[in-house]
């Protein structure tokens, strides 16, 4: 085999295959077409010049700012980029001052603020004024979902455009349209199976700019026989290390995982369990937040169903604190499946919501004087533990004696299922209150 270095690639771009490769109108465009289809509202804005302030939202690679540049390129208006890294408050105000200047002229300046979520709450004020003049049109992307991220004033005067993760299938079409097109790899002579351009695309969950780097790299290692460029499996498996899981552990995708893991044990789901565990994981989620939540949902969702949960969860907790990860990734899974299979019961959780809403709600009457104690001859003039009836005075160890307040005496609060051992705790409290009657006579 011959490895001629140069020479395959002496028409190739130096600069990087996504940035060469870049769609230049909606036509090159590829996927969102909720929103890009024919017909669709945001391509009708756009095709007919009428675009007002919007905030695209969606994860990392799937087209924001090409999108943005596109539209600068259909609109007539002035295009601006920001960056939230790189620009502060001077900027801001030169650049507004410029765009009224322009507005009292008949220009109108479009301004592209890339990763508007990290733009702090004076700064998204400075672009407010200047939206509601008409001064600019805002465009703003984010990863970040903006009802957390972006200003409720700036928010209302814009329109949100959700992007969706790019599908199996947009990310090979797009790899054949780089393979095919000048800009990419249209000059060269690539040899790359189905199977391996599918295999990208999984791998860049949803990301065309992972993509176009894993398929540039692959390109770049590839062997080099004669002039064509064969890229195998074994190329391509180098050039994937790891599958790169998106993630933030302090954005919505986090609070996502850990509800879909919440919701699959309560729903009984083992396996989807252990998925979205091994999402949270892998992606190098804290395993002792995990064990917390698996804790929680011991008593929320299972309750006295099944009081060896709250056990099983806390073992859980210790041997994640013991061992930490990859070690302690096991006792997780065993805690995820149990709870998943353990009888289910929100009672205790209900019991609790329902009797914070009368301690917030009803008058906070005073503790009943038969259930006070009296260490104070004082406390016992004033009649303090005056009724109280000791339970181990009886034989059945329960009397008749009203603990709630006047206002609340006849609330009830816990109501016991049928599932697991709480339905013999069910039957336990039958049985106390035949005995509470039979004491009371």
């Amino acid at each position: 085999m011959d490895y001629i270095q140069g020479s395959i690639f002496e028409k190739v771009n130096p600069s990087p295959l996504a940035d060469r490769v870049r769609p230049r109108n909606l036509d090159e465009y590829i996927g969102q077409e909720h929103i890009l289809g024919e017909g669709k509202v945001l391509r009708q804005l756009i095709e007919s010049d009428h675009i007002s302030s919007m905030i695209l939202w969606g994860p990392p690679g799937v087209g924001k700012t090409t999108l943005a540049m596109i539209i600068a390129s259909m609109t007539h208006a002035n295009f601006i980029t920001f960056s939230a890294v790189t620009s502060g408050i001077k900027e801001i105000k030169e650049v507004m001052s410029k765009a009224e200047q322009g507005r009292l002229m008949g220009i109108r300046t479009l301004l592209f603020v890339d990763e508007i979520h990290r733009f702090n709450k004076s700064q998204q004020d400075a672009f407010l004024p200047h939206v509601e003049k008409g001064n600019i049109i805002l465009i703003g992307a984010t990863t970040e979902n903006p009802s957390f991220e972006v200003n409720s004033a700036l928010l209302s005067r814009s329109r949100v455009f959700v992007l969706n993760a790019l599908k199996t299938e947009d990310i090979v079409k797009l790899l054949k349209n780089v393979l095919k097109d000048s800009r990419g790899y249209g000059d060269l002579k690539v040899e790359i199976n189905e199977e391996l351009l599918e295999a990208i695309a999984a791998y860049s969950n949803g990301d065309a700019r992972t993509a176009l780097n894993v398929l540039e790299m692959s390109v770049m290692s590839g062997n080099r026989e004669k002039e064509a460029i064969v890229i195998t499996k074994e190329i391509l498996e180098g050039c994937i290390q790891k599958k790169s899981l998106l993630y933030d552990k302090k954005g919505e995708e986090h609070y996502n995982l850990i509800s879909a893991l919440h919701k699959s044990m309560r729903n009984s789901d083992c396996d989807a369990a252990v998925y979205w565990l091994a999402r949270m994981l892998e992606a190098g989620e804290d395993p002792l937040y995990i064990a917390r939540r698996l804790i929680r949902f011991a008593s929320e969702d299972i309750g006295l169903a099944d009081p060896r949960a709250l056990e099983l969860t806390v073992a859980a907790y210790n041997a994640a604190h013991y061992l930490g990860m990859p070690e302690c990734d096991v006792n997780l899974t065993e805690a995820v499946v149990y709870l998943s299979a353990a009888p289910k019961s929100n009672a205790l959780y209900k019991a609790y919501l329902s009797a914070k809403e009368d301690a917030q709600k009803t008058m906070a009457e005073g503790v009943p004087l038969k259930l006070r104690n009296a260490p104070t001859k004082l406390m016992s003039d004033l009649n303090y533990g005056k009724g109280y009836r000791y339970a181990h005075d009886f034989e059945d160890k329960v009397v008749d004696m009203q603990c709630l307040p006047d206002n609340l005496r006849d609330r009830k609060y816990y109501f016991p299922t049928n599932q697991g051992v709480e339905k013999s705790v069910a039957e336990r409290l039958e049985n106390i209150k035949r005995l509470k009657e039979k004491n009371s006579k």
